[in-house]
Formats: structure tokens, C-alpha cells, sequence
């Protein structure tokens, strides 16, 4: 009954204030993802850490803002690809036309993973005050493992996503599934901000 009435209201919400909605939504599974990473890494990472574990809830702020910021995106491309990848009944059977839901994962993973991991990278290091060379180095080292990982992981999620999940809760879906694939990132980009802040503290102690 719970779940009905959570699912009740969300679709209220989304009716009256849709890209809210999303923005919320994405924001909250999104810090909930950095919430499991930062868990994870006190639990079976203690040996990255020089010190007692502090929970970064700065770093939570960040993943939600992200999340919140690119969530109503993602709802206009899912809307794009509804529009044009329709899916079409083949004659009489009533049945979903597999071409159309290959070419929307298709359409998905080849533009919007790239540009939704590029917005991610740029957006941590702009948020995180990196340096613009610091936000090269991220991208070199982080985007393109990254993405063959996304294509690893993503295609099935969205197969299931886009064949089964009605357009309002596509994002959710997509949110909810995206929650490990958040943990995942939030470690890459937490790995990388610690081997460039090392970097950093030697080159202050060799010029000293």
C-alpha cells in the first residue's frame, strides 16, 4: 500500500510540476548513491584514508545538485526519444517493434552517455574548484574508462527502461538503477580528487 501511495504521489507531482519533479528525484537518488559510496569506501577502503574517516557532506551536496541539474534533461531526451523512435505495433499483433527500442538504446548510449559523463566531469571539477588543468587531467584519466564501463553496464538497464517503464517514471528508473552507477563514479571521481590533491601537496613541498 505504501508503494501505491508513494507512486500515486509522485505521478500527481509530475503532472502538476514535472521537470521538479525529475530534478528532485535525480538529486535525492544521486546523493543517495554518494551516501552508499562514501559508506562503502569507510568500510572496505580504510587503508585510502591517512586519518579517522569524516563524512564529506559536501561531496553528497555536489552528487545532488548534479543530479538535480541534469535529471530534467534527461526527462527532455527521453520525450525526444519517444517522438522519434516511436515504437510501432506490427500489423495486427499489437506487438513492440524491436528496431525502434534497439535504435533509442542506440540513440542513448552513443549521444547521451558521452555528453551526460562529460557534464558530470566537468561539473564535479567546477564544483570541487579544481584548476583547469586539474579538470584536464580528470577527463584523461577518468573519461574514457568510464564510459566503456557505461556500455558495459547501461544498454540492458535501458533495454528494460525504455520497453517496460512508462514515459513519468523512465528517470526514476533510471535514477534508482543509477544509484550503484553513481557509487561507481563517486569512488572514480573521489580516487582521482585524492592522487591530484597528493600531487598538489608535493609539488608545494619540493618548491619549499
Amino acid at each position: 500500500m505504501a508503494t501505491i501511495a508513494v507512486a500515486r504521489a509522485y505521478q500527481a507531482s509530475f503532472q502538476s510540476r514535472p521537470h521538479t519533479t525529475l530534478a528532485v528525484t535525480g538529486g535525492t537518488f544521486n546523493a543517495l548513491g554518494d551516501f552508499v559510496a562514501q559508506t562503502y569506501q569507510n568500510t572496505y577502503g580504510k587503508q585510502e584514508h591517512t586519518g579517522p574517516f569524516r563524512y564529506d557532506l559536501d561531496r553528497t551536496l555536489r552528487f545532488f545538485c548534479f543530479g538535480f541539474a541534469i535529471s530534467p534533461l534527461i526527462g527532455r531526451w527521453n520525450v525526444f526519444l519517444e517522438r522519434h523512435f516511436p515504437f510501432r505495433a506490427s500489423s495486427g499483433s499489437g506487438s513492440v517493434s524491436l528496431k525502434a527500442l534497439f535504435k533509442r538504446v542506440a540513440a542513448d548510449q552513443i549521444v547521451m552517455a558521452p555528453i551526460g559523463l562529460s557534464l558530470f566531469l566537468g561539473s564535479m571539477g567546477v564544483m570541487e574548484r579544481r584548476t583547469t588543468p586539474q579538470i584536464k587531467q580528470k577527463f584523461s584519466d577518468l573519461y574514457t574508462p568510464a564510459l566503456i564501463t557505461n556500455w558495459q553496464v547501461w544498454p540492458i538497464a535501458q533495454l528494460i527502461n525504455f520497453r517496460f517503464m512508462p514515459l513519468p517514471y523512465r528517470v526514476p528508473f533510471q535514477s534508482t538503477c543509477g544509484v550503484f552507477w553513481t557509487l561507481y563514479l563517486s569512488i572514480i571521481n573521489s580516487k582521482e580528487d585524492m592522487k591530484q590533491d597528493r600531487e598538489l601537496e608535493l609539488r608545494k613541498t619540493l618548491t619549499h
